[in-house]
């Protein structure tokens, strides 16, 4: 036999028992990561990600009676956690320095090969430190979607879904996050 369904594990952990916590485990596991990379993305930070996406699992657990089955487990979750995440950034702290944030985000993808020439590596690090800086600055209802596009490859039909958006919504934050980014860019390379 294959792995449990989400609804099979739901409806265990709703069962109550010594399973329930087991099988709501089996949900964490199967959806941390990819709730952290996408908080992370978006919130710019893996601290502020991984305590948003804690809390999340959290207020799921207490609240997984409510869950409908309208839409997917992850999308549930990821409103939770998009919610948790809103209300942490209006009382967030001061986002630490750009070394701090490139030291959370692993490594950079100079270092994954070798540089053609020695300035390349210093020249690609450059330019990966101006675009987080650039998507740090765009605001969150376009960074959000823009992460979970590019980032996540999610279709613009996953994406309404997850941020209970119509799609054309979707699709004109989008367009409207890339412009921001594309002219962040231009304004950062300028200023450099």
């Amino acid at each position: 036999m294959g792995e449990p369904s989400d609804q099979q594990l739901i409806s265990s952990a709703l069962q109550g028992g010594t399973d329930a916590a087991a099988a709501f485990d089996l949900l964490v596991l199967r959806y941390q990561d990819r709730l952290v990379h996408s908080l992370q993305h978006s919130l710019g930070s893996r601290e502020d990600a991984l305590d948003a996406a804690q809390q999340a699992f959290l207020l799921a657990w207490q609240q997984l009676s409510k869950f409908r089955g309208d839409s997917g487990f992850y999308s549930w979750l990821y409103r939770i956690a998009r919610n948790v995440a809103i209300s942490g950034v209006r009382r967030r702290r001061p986002v630490g320095s750009l070394d701090q944030r490139s030291e959370s985000g692993g490594a950079e993808p100079a270092e994954q090969g070798k540089a053609a020439h020695p300035g390349a590596a210093l020249e690609l690090q450059e330019e990966v430190q101006r675009l987080r800086q650039a998507l740090a600055q765009v605001p969150q209802g376009f960074r959000e979607v823009l992460v979970l596009k590019e980032i996540d490859e999610m279709s613009y039909e996953q994406i309404g879904e997850l941020l209970e958006i119509p799609t054309g919504t979707v699709r004109s934050r989008l367009f409207r996050a890339r412009q921001d980014l594309l002219e962040r860019m231009q304004w950062l390379e300028r200023d450099h």
